[in-house]
């Protein structure tokens, strides 16, 4: 199962399920909840941190807890 870490610029995703035990109650407040679609902005110059669009929230998090949030690719960028 692939990761928001994973993810392609543009490429978007479903979010199935957390592999971590612990996910900051800031990330699910701003809608990084299973069923929500995700979409990777932009990298930042040092590969960290990233910036994703889950349901219209921009939120820059750092890739260590991107790849605890799984999910299912449902769109391959235009290459």
């Amino acid at each position: 199962m692939a990761t928001v870490a994973e993810l392609k610029h543009g490429q978007k995703g479903i979010i199935k399920e957390f592999s971590g035990s612990i996910l900051p109650i800031k990330l699910l407040e701003l809608g990084c909840l299973p069923g929500n679609s995700v979409e990777l902005v932009q990298v930042a110059p040092l590969k960290d941190p990233i910036y994703i669009n889950v349901n219209g929230s921009h939120i820059a998090i750092r890739r260590a807890l991107a790849s605890q949030i799984e999910l299912d690719i449902v769109d391959t960028p235009a290459l």
